[in-house]
Protein backbone atom coordinates (compact mmCIF):
# COMPACT_ATOMS: atom_id res chain seq x y z
CA UNK A 1 0.00 0.00 0.00
CA UNK A 2 1.26 3.42 -0.76
CA UNK A 3 2.52 5.62 2.01
CA UNK A 4 0.73 9.03 2.47
CA UNK A 5 2.63 12.36 3.30
CA UNK A 6 -0.22 13.94 6.17
CA UNK A 7 -0.96 17.23 7.07
CA UNK A 8 0.03 18.78 10.22
CA UNK A 9 -1.61 17.31 13.23
CA UNK A 10 -5.11 18.84 14.39
CA UNK A 11 -5.10 20.31 18.02
CA UNK A 12 -5.29 18.05 20.78
CA UNK A 13 -8.55 16.92 22.06
CA UNK A 14 -9.65 20.18 24.03
CA UNK A 15 -11.16 19.99 27.13
CA UNK A 16 -14.86 19.33 27.60
CA UNK A 17 -18.15 19.74 29.93
CA UNK A 18 -17.55 17.74 32.76
CA UNK A 19 -19.72 19.82 35.48
CA UNK A 20 -23.53 19.42 34.07
CA UNK A 21 -26.15 20.05 37.04
CA UNK A 22 -29.97 19.81 35.81
CA UNK A 23 -31.97 22.29 37.14
CA UNK A 24 -35.56 23.00 36.66
CA UNK A 25 -37.17 25.17 33.78
CA UNK A 26 -40.13 26.25 32.20
CA UNK A 27 -38.76 25.75 29.03
CA UNK A 28 -37.50 22.24 29.36
CA UNK A 29 -34.02 23.37 29.45
CA UNK A 30 -30.60 22.26 31.13
CA UNK A 31 -28.47 24.91 32.94
CA UNK A 32 -24.87 24.74 32.82
CA UNK A 33 -23.08 25.58 35.67
CA UNK A 34 -20.98 29.17 35.64
CA UNK A 35 -17.35 27.81 33.39
CA UNK A 36 -18.85 24.47 32.42
CA UNK A 37 -18.66 25.27 28.57
CA UNK A 38 -17.51 28.59 28.81
CA UNK A 39 -17.61 32.19 30.79
CA UNK A 40 -20.91 32.54 31.73
CA UNK A 41 -24.32 30.62 32.39
CA UNK A 42 -25.16 28.76 28.87
CA UNK A 43 -28.60 27.21 28.52
CA UNK A 44 -28.86 24.20 26.42
CA UNK A 45 -31.45 21.48 25.48
CA UNK A 46 -31.47 17.89 27.20
CA UNK A 47 -30.64 17.05 23.84
CA UNK A 48 -27.42 18.84 23.62
CA UNK A 49 -26.55 18.10 27.26
CA UNK A 50 -26.96 13.69 25.72
CA UNK A 51 -25.10 15.20 23.06
CA UNK A 52 -21.72 16.79 25.16
CA UNK A 53 -21.64 14.04 27.48
CA UNK A 54 -21.40 11.78 24.99
CA UNK A 55 -18.95 13.65 23.58
CA UNK A 56 -17.07 13.63 26.39
CA UNK A 57 -17.15 9.73 27.14
CA UNK A 58 -15.67 9.47 23.39
CA UNK A 59 -12.96 11.70 23.93
CA UNK A 60 -12.31 9.96 27.12
CA UNK A 61 -12.23 6.51 25.96
CA UNK A 62 -10.22 7.75 22.77
CA UNK A 63 -7.31 9.07 25.05
CA UNK A 64 -7.41 5.85 27.22
CA UNK A 65 -7.41 3.61 24.35
CA UNK A 66 -4.32 5.77 22.79
CA UNK A 67 -6.48 5.74 19.63
CA UNK A 68 -4.70 8.39 16.75
CA UNK A 69 -6.93 11.67 16.32
CA UNK A 70 -4.27 12.70 13.66
CA UNK A 71 -3.52 11.47 10.18
CA UNK A 72 -2.31 8.14 10.66
CA UNK A 73 -0.75 5.56 7.88
CA UNK A 74 -2.42 2.50 8.90
CA UNK A 75 -5.70 4.28 8.84
CA UNK A 76 -5.19 5.67 5.70
CA UNK A 77 -4.12 2.53 4.28
CA UNK A 78 -7.39 1.37 5.82
CA UNK A 79 -9.53 4.11 3.92
CA UNK A 80 -7.18 3.02 0.41
CA UNK A 81 -8.54 -0.83 0.83
CA UNK A 82 -12.39 0.35 1.57
CA UNK A 83 -12.26 2.60 -1.84
CA UNK A 84 -10.80 0.01 -3.89
CA UNK A 85 -12.61 -2.88 -2.42
CA UNK A 86 -16.04 -1.12 -3.01
CA UNK A 87 -15.21 0.64 -5.91
CA UNK A 88 -15.71 4.19 -4.36
CA UNK A 89 -14.40 7.41 -5.29
CA UNK A 90 -13.73 8.11 -1.47
CA UNK A 91 -12.68 6.04 2.10
CA UNK A 92 -12.75 7.07 5.74
CA UNK A 93 -11.56 6.41 8.80
CA UNK A 94 -13.68 9.21 10.65
CA UNK A 95 -13.43 9.71 14.36
CA UNK A 96 -16.68 12.06 15.95
CA UNK A 97 -14.18 14.56 17.48
CA UNK A 98 -15.14 18.42 17.86
CA UNK A 99 -15.71 17.95 14.20
CA UNK A 100 -15.19 14.90 11.88
CA UNK A 101 -11.59 14.09 11.76
CA UNK A 102 -10.74 11.51 9.18
CA UNK A 103 -7.54 9.97 10.66
CA UNK A 104 -7.66 7.74 7.25
CA UNK A 105 -8.44 8.95 4.10
CA UNK A 106 -8.73 7.83 0.67
CA UNK A 107 -8.99 10.89 -2.55
CA UNK A 108 -9.02 10.42 -6.11
CA UNK A 109 -6.20 11.47 -7.83
CA UNK A 110 -5.46 14.89 -7.62
CA UNK A 111 -5.63 15.23 -11.73
CA UNK A 112 -8.70 12.87 -11.61
CA UNK A 113 -10.78 16.88 -11.98
CA UNK A 114 -12.80 15.23 -8.86
CA UNK A 115 -12.66 17.15 -5.29
CA UNK A 116 -9.88 16.34 -3.35
CA UNK A 117 -11.24 16.73 0.57
CA UNK A 118 -9.56 17.62 3.93
CA UNK A 119 -8.96 16.07 6.68
CA UNK A 120 -12.22 17.63 8.34
CA UNK A 121 -15.57 18.36 8.02
CA UNK A 122 -18.72 19.29 10.30
CA UNK A 123 -20.24 17.01 12.28
CA UNK A 124 -23.75 17.92 11.27
CA UNK A 125 -22.61 17.55 7.30
CA UNK A 126 -22.69 14.23 5.41
CA UNK A 127 -24.53 11.03 6.41
CA UNK A 128 -22.29 9.67 9.14
CA UNK A 129 -23.93 11.67 11.68
CA UNK A 130 -26.97 9.08 11.07
CA UNK A 131 -25.08 6.05 11.31
CA UNK A 132 -23.55 7.40 14.58
CA UNK A 133 -26.59 8.70 16.11
CA UNK A 134 -28.71 4.69 15.09
CA UNK A 135 -25.49 3.11 15.58
CA UNK A 136 -26.50 1.06 12.84
CA UNK A 137 -25.06 0.46 9.27
CA UNK A 138 -26.29 2.80 6.88
CA UNK A 139 -26.62 1.89 2.87
CA UNK A 140 -27.24 4.49 0.20
CA UNK A 141 -26.95 2.84 -2.94
CA UNK A 142 -28.85 6.44 -4.09
CA UNK A 143 -29.16 9.09 -1.97
CA UNK A 144 -31.45 10.94 -4.11
CA UNK A 145 -33.57 7.88 -3.43
CA UNK A 146 -34.46 8.92 0.36
CA UNK A 147 -35.94 12.21 0.92
CA UNK A 148 -34.38 12.06 4.42
CA UNK A 149 -30.81 11.97 3.33
CA UNK A 150 -31.09 13.69 -0.55
CA UNK A 151 -31.11 16.98 0.96
CA UNK A 152 -27.40 17.38 2.62
CA UNK A 153 -24.48 19.48 2.33
CA UNK A 154 -22.34 16.89 0.77
CA UNK A 155 -24.74 15.56 -1.73
CA UNK A 156 -24.52 20.16 -2.89
CA UNK A 157 -20.84 20.76 -2.24
CA UNK A 158 -19.41 17.32 -3.41
CA UNK A 159 -21.82 16.19 -5.74
CA UNK A 160 -22.34 12.78 -4.08
CA UNK A 161 -24.84 10.20 -4.88
CA UNK A 162 -23.97 6.99 -2.90
CA UNK A 163 -22.71 6.24 0.58
CA UNK A 164 -22.21 2.98 2.78
CA UNK A 165 -21.05 4.09 6.00
CA UNK A 166 -20.94 1.76 9.35
CA UNK A 167 -19.77 2.86 13.00
CA UNK A 168 -17.36 1.85 14.95
CA UNK A 169 -18.96 0.88 18.68
CA UNK A 170 -16.23 -0.14 21.48
CA UNK A 171 -17.53 -3.54 22.40
CA UNK A 172 -17.03 -2.79 26.39
CA UNK A 173 -18.56 0.14 26.91
CA UNK A 174 -21.05 0.70 23.75
CA UNK A 175 -19.18 3.99 22.93
CA UNK A 176 -19.20 4.91 18.56
CA UNK A 177 -16.03 6.13 18.27
CA UNK A 178 -16.76 7.16 14.65
CA UNK A 179 -17.50 5.48 11.20
CA UNK A 180 -15.91 4.19 8.26
CA UNK A 181 -16.99 5.14 5.16
CA UNK A 182 -17.34 5.24 1.56
CA UNK A 183 -18.96 7.23 -0.98
CA UNK A 184 -19.23 8.45 -4.71
CA UNK A 185 -20.49 10.88 -7.15
CA UNK A 186 -22.43 8.35 -8.89
CA UNK A 187 -25.45 6.22 -7.69
CA UNK A 188 -25.51 1.87 -7.65
CA UNK A 189 -27.67 -0.37 -8.10
CA UNK A 190 -29.72 -1.14 -5.29
CA UNK A 191 -28.88 -5.02 -6.12
CA UNK A 192 -25.28 -4.44 -5.35
CA UNK A 193 -26.03 -2.49 -2.14
CA UNK A 194 -25.39 -5.69 0.60
CA UNK A 195 -22.44 -6.87 -1.08
CA UNK A 196 -21.32 -3.26 -0.99
CA UNK A 197 -22.36 -2.58 2.92
CA UNK A 198 -20.61 -6.30 3.57
CA UNK A 199 -17.49 -5.03 2.36
CA UNK A 200 -17.53 -1.41 4.73
CA UNK A 201 -19.01 -3.79 7.56
CA UNK A 202 -15.97 -5.76 7.66
CA UNK A 203 -13.35 -3.03 6.87
CA UNK A 204 -14.98 -1.20 10.15
CA UNK A 205 -14.47 -4.35 11.94
CA UNK A 206 -10.61 -3.93 11.35
CA UNK A 207 -10.64 -1.21 11.89
CA UNK A 208 -11.95 -1.29 15.22
CA UNK A 209 -9.12 -4.40 16.42
CA UNK A 210 -6.61 -1.94 14.94
CA UNK A 211 -7.49 0.80 17.15
CA UNK A 212 -8.79 -0.86 19.91
CA UNK A 213 -5.82 -2.90 20.08
CA UNK A 214 -3.04 -0.06 19.83
CA UNK A 215 -1.93 -1.15 16.12
CA UNK A 216 -2.57 2.45 14.75
CA UNK A 217 -1.00 4.13 17.87
CA UNK A 218 2.66 1.91 16.71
Amino acid sequence: MTHHTHAPHPPALAHRVRDLRPVPHPEGTIAVRHGAIRSGQELVSAAQAQELAELQAREELIQRLGVPTAPDDLMDQFADHLAEATGMLYGFVNLFLDEQTFIGLHNPPQDSGHLILGRTMSRDHGWCPAVVKRKKALPLPDVHASPRFSGNFVVDAVGIRSYFGAPLIHEESGITLGTVCTIDPEARPRTDARRLLDVVKAGGTEVLHALTSGAAAR
